[in-house]
């Protein structure tokens, strides 16, 4: 794999950080982006320190606030259920706004893209997210659809957790081309074969479908 890993795109992923998002959705597009020739992937927050995942159980570091890296050349914002206290007002969307039109390429993952959103960055553009918030992006200017990665223009976004490292492969080959994409592919063995085709609300039993919607309402309702 190393001839095809080969170069210096000198590229910067900043991922930036919010509380109460599962971790899969920064560390899926991690696993890719890291192995970009000559990247450096730096995650970021409002402030540096620990930030936990939804489910308060695992913890990530942002080694540095969002004014240490006001340019990356890749910005890549993952979503959960800390986005919904990050809609209003507040100095991240004022981050990704600025940071956006100097990046190369603007992305996120699941509700991350509510925050594009909240910025102005999906006004016109068709985009996605996790399908249970798929309905607010038209709120935001938006053109919702269940598409598991849909890239337009500089914008790329992505549906729930597990698209993010999709998103992320055809980010890299945008990048470095197909071969490198490729070989980062396979060499995270990422080749999924699910025991159940429940990935997706037009495929999971209806059943499954409605008790998970209604656990997703009250966890909002209790604001957690």
């Amino acid at each position: 794999m190393g001839s095809l890993l080969q170069g210096d795109p000198s590229t910067t992923p900043a991922i930036a950080e919010a509380d109460c998002t599962p971790l899969a959705r920064r560390v899926g597009p991690y696993e890719v982006l890291s192995r970009l020739p000559g990247a450096r992937v730096r995650f970021i927050a409002l402030t540096a320190g620990a930030y936990r995942t939804d489910n308060r159980q695992l913890t990530l570091i942002a080694d540095e606030p969002l004014s240490a890296v006001p340019h990356p050349e890749i910005i890549m914002v993952p979503g959960g259920f800390g986005t919904r206290e990050l809609m209003t007002p507040n100095p991240l969307l004022d981050w990704i706004r600025t940071a956006h039109a100097t990046s190369q390429w603007t992305t996120s993952v699941c509700t991350g893209s509510l925050l594009l959103g909240a910025a102005g960055v999906l006004k016109g553009l068709e985009a996605t997210s996790h399908w249970a918030s798929l309905d607010q992006l038209a709120d935001l200017g938006a053109r919702p659809t269940l598409r598991r990665v849909v890239e337009q223009g500089k914008v790329i976004t992505a549906a729930g957790v597990s698209s993010g490292i999709d998103m992320a492969l055809t980010l890299a080959a945008r990048i470095a081309g197909d071969d490198v994409a490729q070989a980062i592919q396979l060499g995270i063995e990422y080749d999924p074969q699910p025991p159940f085709k429940a990935g997706s609300p037009e495929t999971a039993p209806p059943h499954i479908v409605a008790r998970l919607r209604e656990r997703l309402r009250e966890r909002l309702a209790a604001g957690s």
